[in-house]
């Protein structure tokens, strides 16, 4: 059935935005999990005490991208789902392990942090690794070849890598001194491996899949596309450059590794995006095909009109409030 032209589309464009902001800021603090030092107690609560005013808000652009793929495009939120529910129910259970973990830390006898402090790390890289497949998974529209799980297992390791890298740099902008430091080695480390896992995956990706390769290599295609992957390359390389001399005198220029990163991500988004579009599930469905009634798509609207600007003003107005260097987190 044909429905209101360009509106699916619109959603589905509303729907990629919700990811991406939940894979920048739920991304960089599963990142801070999973560089949780093992021996170093005040280090780990200066890391907790950097995410603390914000973690859990930034899992809410994930509710809301799930609500839009169930509310907008049932029959594609049905075939995902059911293709992914085993690596979607272990995610959970390390999100769900990383909240009970942050809580009991701040409970329990000093004693007793490091049990939980190696929680909150294995749920960070449990979800970090379950996203990273799933995505992988995705991306392939669910093949069931031994070469499509592979590829799927590459797609984890580069989105861990990736939280790493952005993890690691949101330390930098967030602390001082020896950690500061630490945390740059540590991104300098998560963005080589992740920069070798988006070379792979933009090598492989063509290869399996025709229409991405006519996107990406056809004629005038290729040179509009061309820009990307030289403005990503110079982006990695002045990030890398700063990283490499941290700390730097007076703290000069703190934030970039950390802008950096997110255009890093938008732009790897983007090519996502152009990759795909309008497939709401690649080759499988488009988002006209996937869309429920116009009717539907209009309340969804209205409500996204109201809860979409309420959610991103509400993220504007906790970050600003919490700028700056991370201070001791108290629960008293």
């Amino acid at each position: 059935m044909t429905i209101t032209p360009h509106l699916p589309e619109i959603y589905l464009l509303l729907f990629g935005f919700t990811v991406f902001m939940y894979a920048v800021l739920d991304g960089y603090d599963l990142g801070v999990g999973m560089l949780l030092p093992s021996c170093n107690q005040a280090q780990r609560d200066r890391m907790i005490a950097s995410i603390g005013p914000f973690w859990d808000a930034n899992e809410t652009w994930l509710v809301l991208a799930v609500g839009i793929l169930l509310i907008a495009f049932p029959t594609a939120h049905s075939l995902i789902l059911t293709e992914l529910y085993l690596p979607t129910s272990v995610m959970l259970a390390g999100l769900i392990l990383r909240g009970v973990s942050f809580d009991f830390r701040a409970k329990v006898r000093p004693e007793r942090k490091d049990l939980w402090d190696r929680c909150f790390k294995a749920g960070s890289f449990i979800a970090a690794m379950t996203q990273g497949y799933m995505i992988g998974r995705y991306v392939l529209a669910f093949d069931e070849s031994i070469g499509a799980y592979l590829f799927a297992l590459l797609s984890g390791l580069c989105v861990t890598a990736a939280y790493i890298y952005i993890g690691g740099t949101w330390l930098v902008m967030k602390t001082e001194g020896d950690l500061q430091k630490r945390a740059a080695k540590w991104s300098r480390r998560g963005g080589w491996l992740a920069a070798l896992g988006v070379l792979a995956i933009s090598i492989v990706n063509p290869l399996v899949s025709e229409t991405v390769a006519a996107r990406w290599f056809g004629f005038p295609e290729i040179l509009l596309l061309a820009p990307v992957p030289l403005v990503c390359l110079a982006i990695m390389v002045l990030v890398d450059r700063y990283l490499r001399h941290v700390p730097v005198e007076n703290d000069v220029g703190y934030q970039f590794p950390f802008i950096g990163a997110i255009f890093l991500f938008a732009l790897s988004f983007f090519g996502l995006a152009y990759s795909f579009f309008p497939d709401i599930v690649p080759g499988v469905m488009t988002a006209q095909e996937a869309a429920s009634a116009p009717g539907t798509l209009l309340i969804v609207g209205y409500g996204a009109m109201f809860v979409l600007p309420m959610i991103f003003l509400y993220t504007v107005f906790v970050y600003r409030v919490f700028s700056g260097k991370a201070t001791d987190l108290n629960y008293e």
